[in-house]
């Protein structure tokens, strides 16, 4: 009895285009209840996720120096060879490095952020910006003062200096006055 009122109900469905029915209901209700979701975008912007990777900047620390110091980590973590770094050393102090030349093509940066956690100093950050519509790709050919520009306009509240690279190094250095206090 059972196998036959379930041909019965099979066969009905299949007169009825049951499934097609059910499928056109949910289109039905959702073209009645749609509310749209533009948003008019020069005057509305999109809320991006804390780590969207972006353009890149190049930032500087608390008096205004530059925190990058030539260590070339940056241009040999980056998958796609998009950064070129000429480094030089301080002259009064030979010990000490800086960037004379920073330069990065954005036009094949693939945004992994890879360079960015390489540098051991954090003188590197992905910024949100992602508006960069220019007529000529050579303009996407950014240098070290326009990264620095851009670092300047995304981070305005910046790092103290600190006094030594490493900031484990404090904890070993017995000179140092700002060492954990001793728990005995």
């Amino acid at each position: 009895m059972t196998s036959r009122y379930r041909g019965l109900t099979v066969w009905v469905k299949l007169i009825t285009f049951y499934e097609l029915a059910v499928g056109m209901k949910s289109t039905l209700s959702h073209l009645i209840h749609y509310e749209p979701s533009n948003l008019q975008y020069l005057y509305e912007k999109r809320a991006l996720p804390d780590n969207y990777r972006g353009m890149l900047a190049l930032l500087r620390n608390e008096n205004g120096t530059e925190k990058y110091v030539g260590c070339d980590l940056c241009e040999a973590a980056c998958p796609s060879r998009v950064i070129a770094v000429v480094s030089a050393e301080v002259p009064a102090e030979p010990t000490k490095r800086y960037a004379r030349e920073y330069s990065m093509d954005m036009t094949r940066c693939l945004f992994y952020g890879l360079r960015v956690q390489a540098c051991p100093v954090d003188a590197l950050a992905m910024t949100k910006e992602y508006e960069w519509a220019v007529y000529d790709k050579r303009d996407l050919s950014l240098h070290k003062q326009q990264l620095l520009a851009i670092g300047d306009r995304t981070f305005q509240t910046r790092e103290k200096r600190r006094g030594f690279q490493h900031p484990n190094l404090a904890v070993f250095t017995i000179a140092s006055s700002n060492h954990p206090s001793q728990a005995c």
